[in-house]
């Protein structure tokens, strides 16, 4: 008998995964769930005792099951484990893989489709979460179920976001998303910046949107302004760009200064496009009304994060919201992305085409 193929499953902190790959063959395939995420190989504060326990826990398997970004996958790490055969990943792109050492590895890596939300890559997920953070972070939700939970009652007062002004930095599919609600369900002005961003191009968007291109006085729907006017003007500024070169750490103390006191700073996109200590120093000292921030420079947060704390709000501190990273964990989605995962194997042992390769 022929020894069952090792497949090891990555960073599935929900567990939905293990009633999907326990449906694959025993005698065919070993598979391991791996809950705790070790820091990513090519973290700058990375050892190299956490990378060798790294290549360790990886080095047995043929089959790796990733969770989007959770375990980056560069070069280096990747010429350490030679017994991996294919790569599975959530989604259709990835940007913590080094594609290019796998090709030549001739290992193929596919991705799953988001079948919640056909044609979504993520987005509808994403956009629900962002507008329930500030809205959050406006009615202080989190604070006041704390408060009244631990015997207290009401904190501080909310704030309207009614006929308020919304900065979108970025506006692309999931800054298009959150700018129409907020602008048809609280009627807030939208502006908008990126690097490239005409108002042109923002007109055609809002077209597109099904929405007008400017109202009857003449105001465009989503009015492109320069950067710092962005910063300086907008009651909420959410980041809504890619991470890449160009854009990381693209956030720094320098826009965050020009933003009003009673403003917020939203992030549900990526946490490396913030200078992390920029951003908390600006927390610390209670230079804006408050931060609802979804993703951070290292994730899972490190124990003794600055950001782990239930100081904020308190003696002269912005008040702070914090999610895990949830903007896209939805249990339909991550079921369907497992499922085809599992697809996928069964396809490679039996030598088929597999689904959604990403190269």
């Amino acid at each position: 008998m022929s020894t069952p193929i090792r497949v090891a499953v990555l960073d599935d902190y929900q567990g939905i995964s293990e009633s999907k790959f326990k449906s694959l063959d025993p005698a065919k395939f070993q598979v391991e769930f791996f809950k705790d995420t070790l820091r990513p190989f090519n973290h700058p504060d990375t050892t190299q005792e956490v990378k060798d326990a790294l290549v360790k826990r990886l080095e047995p398997f043929t089959i790796i099951s990733t969770m989007r970004e959770r375990t980056p996958f560069p070069r280096d790490l990747i010429a350490r484990l030679p017994n991996l055969k294919l790569l599975l990943t959530t989604g259709n792109r990835n940007l913590s893989l080094d594609l290019q050492a796998f090709i030549e590895r001739h290992i193929p890596v596919v991705g799953a489709m988001d079948k919640a939300h056909p044609g979504s890559v993520g987005s509808v997920s994403t956009t629900e979460h962002c507008i329930a953070m500030i809205l959050a972070a406006t009615r202080n939700i989190a604070q006041d179920d704390h408060a009244v939970k631990s015997g207290g009652w009401q904190t501080v007062p909310a704030i309207s976001l009614s006929g308020k002004t919304f900065g979108a930095v970025g506006l692309g599919r999931l800054g298009i998303a959150v700018a129409k609600i907020l602008h048809l369900a609280f009627n807030m002005r939208i502006i908008a910046w990126s690097t490239n961003l005409t108002q042109e191009a923002a007109d055609e968007k809002a077209k597109a949107a099904g929405l007008p291109v400017e109202n009857d006085q003449g105001e465009k729907t989503f009015k492109v302004v320069s950067e710092e006017e962005l910063y300086k003007t907008a009651d909420v500024v959410s980041l809504h760009i890619v991470l890449s070169d160009r854009s990381r750490g693209s956030v720094t103390s320098k826009q965050l200064s020009w933003m009003k006191p009673s403003a917020i700073f939203v992030n549900t996109s990526r946490g490396p496009l913030v200078v992390e200590k920029d951003l908390l120093e600006i927390l610390e000292q209670g230079k804006i009304r408050a931060a609802a921030i979804d993703v951070f420079d290292l994730e899972p947060l490190p124990l003794d994060s600055k950001w782990r704390t239930t100081k904020w709000g308190q003696d002269g501190r912005s008040r702070v919201l914090l999610t895990p990273h949830m903007g896209y964990v939805e249990q339909d989605t991550l079921e369907g992305w497992y499922e085809q995962q599992v697809e996928n194997i069964q396809r490679w042992e039996k030598g088929e085409p597999l689904m959604l390769s990403l190269y």
